[in-house]
Protein backbone atom coordinates (compact mmCIF):
# COMPACT_ATOMS: atom_id res chain seq x y z
CA UNK A 1 0.00 0.00 0.00
CA UNK A 2 2.81 2.37 0.83
CA UNK A 3 4.17 1.94 -2.69
CA UNK A 4 0.89 3.17 -3.86
CA UNK A 5 0.88 6.21 -2.07
CA UNK A 6 4.52 7.41 -2.50
CA UNK A 7 3.70 8.48 -5.98
CA UNK A 8 0.84 10.87 -4.71
CA UNK A 9 3.14 12.34 -1.60
CA UNK A 10 6.27 12.91 -3.79
CA UNK A 11 4.00 14.55 -6.23
CA UNK A 12 1.87 16.50 -3.86
CA UNK A 13 5.59 17.70 -2.50
CA UNK A 14 6.77 18.64 -5.63
CA UNK A 15 3.77 20.93 -6.82
CA UNK A 16 3.35 22.51 -3.16
CA UNK A 17 6.89 23.81 -3.38
CA UNK A 18 6.72 24.55 -7.12
CA UNK A 19 3.48 26.43 -7.59
CA UNK A 20 3.43 27.01 -3.20
CA UNK A 21 6.64 28.57 -3.00
CA UNK A 22 9.12 28.44 -6.01
CA UNK A 23 6.61 30.30 -8.52
CA UNK A 24 5.54 32.57 -6.42
CA UNK A 25 8.84 34.14 -5.69
CA UNK A 26 9.94 33.72 -9.45
CA UNK A 27 6.82 36.18 -9.89
CA UNK A 28 7.06 38.24 -7.15
CA UNK A 29 11.30 38.73 -7.84
CA UNK A 30 10.43 39.39 -11.57
CA UNK A 31 7.28 41.95 -10.47
CA UNK A 32 10.26 44.00 -8.13
CA UNK A 33 12.91 44.04 -11.30
CA UNK A 34 11.10 45.05 -13.87
CA UNK A 35 8.05 47.15 -11.69
CA UNK A 36 9.02 48.32 -8.74
CA UNK A 37 7.01 50.70 -7.89
CA UNK A 38 3.62 49.00 -8.95
CA UNK A 39 4.76 45.86 -7.34
CA UNK A 40 5.06 48.02 -4.46
CA UNK A 41 1.53 49.03 -4.53
CA UNK A 42 1.94 52.41 -6.48
CA UNK A 43 3.09 54.61 -3.30
CA UNK A 44 2.59 58.34 -3.54
CA UNK A 45 5.70 59.65 -1.78
CA UNK A 46 6.02 63.60 -0.31
CA UNK A 47 9.59 64.01 1.28
CA UNK A 48 10.17 60.86 0.93
CA UNK A 49 7.15 59.93 3.15
CA UNK A 50 4.31 57.78 1.94
CA UNK A 51 1.22 59.92 1.49
CA UNK A 52 -1.10 57.00 0.40
CA UNK A 53 -1.03 55.17 -3.01
CA UNK A 54 -2.46 55.97 -6.58
CA UNK A 55 -4.35 52.59 -6.90
CA UNK A 56 -6.54 53.72 -3.62
CA UNK A 57 -8.56 56.56 -2.89
CA UNK A 58 -8.37 58.97 0.21
CA UNK A 59 -11.30 61.10 1.60
CA UNK A 60 -10.96 65.18 1.12
CA UNK A 61 -13.48 67.01 2.91
CA UNK A 62 -12.42 70.54 3.23
CA UNK A 63 -13.52 72.49 0.37
CA UNK A 64 -10.18 73.86 -0.79
CA UNK A 65 -9.75 70.24 -1.91
CA UNK A 66 -11.13 68.40 -5.23
CA UNK A 67 -13.53 65.30 -3.40
CA UNK A 68 -13.20 61.70 -4.62
CA UNK A 69 -16.59 59.82 -5.21
CA UNK A 70 -18.76 58.20 -2.09
CA UNK A 71 -17.42 55.09 -0.98
CA UNK A 72 -19.50 52.66 0.58
CA UNK A 73 -16.49 50.41 2.34
CA UNK A 74 -17.46 49.87 6.13
CA UNK A 75 -15.58 48.56 8.86
CA UNK A 76 -16.77 46.76 12.49
CA UNK A 77 -18.54 49.32 14.88
CA UNK A 78 -15.96 49.47 17.50
CA UNK A 79 -18.82 49.37 20.00
CA UNK A 80 -20.52 46.82 18.38
CA UNK A 81 -18.43 43.98 16.51
CA UNK A 82 -21.54 42.30 15.57
CA UNK A 83 -22.14 45.60 13.90
CA UNK A 84 -20.37 47.97 10.75
CA UNK A 85 -19.89 51.68 10.20
CA UNK A 86 -19.41 53.48 7.02
CA UNK A 87 -15.46 53.93 6.65
CA UNK A 88 -14.94 55.59 2.95
CA UNK A 89 -12.38 53.51 1.11
CA UNK A 90 -11.39 51.00 3.38
CA UNK A 91 -8.91 48.53 1.42
CA UNK A 92 -9.87 45.90 4.04
CA UNK A 93 -13.04 45.82 3.02
CA UNK A 94 -13.42 46.66 -0.55
CA UNK A 95 -16.84 46.23 -2.27
CA UNK A 96 -20.05 47.87 -3.10
CA UNK A 97 -23.38 48.94 -0.50
CA UNK A 98 -24.92 46.27 -2.34
CA UNK A 99 -28.17 48.41 -2.35
CA UNK A 100 -30.99 47.97 -4.71
CA UNK A 101 -31.41 51.37 -7.02
CA UNK A 102 -35.05 51.69 -5.09
CA UNK A 103 -33.41 50.99 -1.54
CA UNK A 104 -34.41 54.03 0.61
CA UNK A 105 -31.15 54.56 2.33
CA UNK A 106 -29.24 55.02 -1.14
CA UNK A 107 -32.26 57.31 -2.42
CA UNK A 108 -31.96 59.20 0.73
CA UNK A 109 -27.46 59.17 0.47
CA UNK A 110 -27.75 59.93 -3.54
CA UNK A 111 -30.37 62.83 -2.51
CA UNK A 112 -28.92 64.10 0.40
CA UNK A 113 -25.48 64.53 -1.78
CA UNK A 114 -27.12 65.98 -4.62
CA UNK A 115 -28.73 68.79 -2.53
CA UNK A 116 -25.13 69.44 -1.25
CA UNK A 117 -23.22 69.38 -4.75
CA UNK A 118 -26.67 71.81 -6.33
CA UNK A 119 -25.94 74.27 -3.22
CA UNK A 120 -22.75 74.15 -4.58
CA UNK A 121 -22.75 74.60 -8.27
CA UNK A 122 -26.42 75.60 -8.91
CA UNK A 123 -27.73 75.31 -12.11
CA UNK A 124 -25.05 72.84 -13.08
CA UNK A 125 -25.56 69.02 -14.38
CA UNK A 126 -23.74 66.98 -11.80
CA UNK A 127 -21.64 64.08 -13.35
CA UNK A 128 -22.94 60.64 -11.99
CA UNK A 129 -19.65 59.69 -10.31
CA UNK A 130 -20.10 62.81 -7.74
CA UNK A 131 -23.14 60.63 -6.74
CA UNK A 132 -22.55 57.18 -7.00
CA UNK A 133 -19.81 54.89 -5.38
CA UNK A 134 -17.67 52.26 -7.95
CA UNK A 135 -18.09 48.94 -7.07
CA UNK A 136 -14.74 48.68 -5.23
CA UNK A 137 -15.06 51.65 -2.86
CA UNK A 138 -11.88 52.27 -3.53
CA UNK A 139 -11.69 54.04 -6.62
CA UNK A 140 -9.33 57.01 -6.45
CA UNK A 141 -10.26 58.56 -9.70
CA UNK A 142 -12.65 60.84 -10.99
CA UNK A 143 -14.08 61.97 -14.54
CA UNK A 144 -12.78 65.23 -15.80
CA UNK A 145 -16.36 66.34 -15.42
CA UNK A 146 -16.22 65.94 -11.78
CA UNK A 147 -13.12 67.61 -11.35
CA UNK A 148 -14.67 70.42 -13.39
CA UNK A 149 -17.52 70.58 -11.11
CA UNK A 150 -15.64 71.45 -8.64
CA UNK A 151 -13.38 74.06 -9.75
CA UNK A 152 -16.26 77.50 -8.50
CA UNK A 153 -16.18 76.03 -5.05
CA UNK A 154 -12.27 75.41 -4.48
CA UNK A 155 -11.58 78.69 -6.60
CA UNK A 156 -13.51 80.53 -4.10
CA UNK A 157 -11.81 78.62 -0.95
CA UNK A 158 -8.64 79.38 -2.49
CA UNK A 159 -8.77 82.46 -4.07
CA UNK A 160 -7.50 81.04 -6.87
CA UNK A 161 -8.21 81.98 -10.66
CA UNK A 162 -10.78 79.08 -11.99
CA UNK A 163 -8.49 78.82 -15.26
CA UNK A 164 -5.18 77.84 -13.35
CA UNK A 165 -7.26 75.22 -11.44
CA UNK A 166 -8.71 74.22 -15.36
CA UNK A 167 -5.26 74.07 -16.56
CA UNK A 168 -3.99 71.89 -13.50
CA UNK A 169 -7.17 69.18 -14.10
CA UNK A 170 -6.38 69.18 -18.13
CA UNK A 171 -2.72 68.20 -16.45
CA UNK A 172 -3.72 65.47 -14.29
CA UNK A 173 -6.42 64.08 -16.95
CA UNK A 174 -5.51 60.23 -18.14
CA UNK A 175 -6.64 59.50 -21.20
CA UNK A 176 -8.16 56.00 -22.00
CA UNK A 177 -5.39 53.39 -22.99
CA UNK A 178 -4.86 53.45 -26.67
CA UNK A 179 -7.92 55.85 -26.84
CA UNK A 180 -9.96 52.72 -26.38
CA UNK A 181 -9.30 50.89 -23.13
CA UNK A 182 -11.12 52.59 -19.97
CA UNK A 183 -12.06 56.56 -19.94
CA UNK A 184 -10.80 59.59 -19.41
CA UNK A 185 -9.98 60.13 -15.24
CA UNK A 186 -8.27 62.22 -13.24
CA UNK A 187 -6.77 60.53 -9.99
CA UNK A 188 -7.70 62.94 -7.06
CA UNK A 189 -4.59 62.54 -4.72
CA UNK A 190 -2.06 62.86 -7.37
CA UNK A 191 -3.90 66.30 -8.59
CA UNK A 192 -4.51 67.22 -4.83
CA UNK A 193 -0.56 67.06 -4.32
CA UNK A 194 -0.14 69.50 -6.99
CA UNK A 195 -3.26 71.43 -6.16
CA UNK A 196 -1.33 72.05 -2.28
CA UNK A 197 1.99 72.58 -3.54
CA UNK A 198 0.73 75.28 -6.21
CA UNK A 199 -0.93 77.38 -3.65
Amino acid sequence: MLRDIRPAIVLLLMMTVLTGLAYPLAITGIAQAIFPNQAGGSLVLRAGKPVGSALIGQVFADPRHFHGRPSATTATDPKDPTKTVPSPYNAASSGGSNLAPTAKALVDRVAEDAKALHAEAPGTPIPADLLTTSASGLDPHISPAAALFQIPRIAEARGMAEATLRALVAAHTETALLGLIGEDRVNVLALNLDLDATR
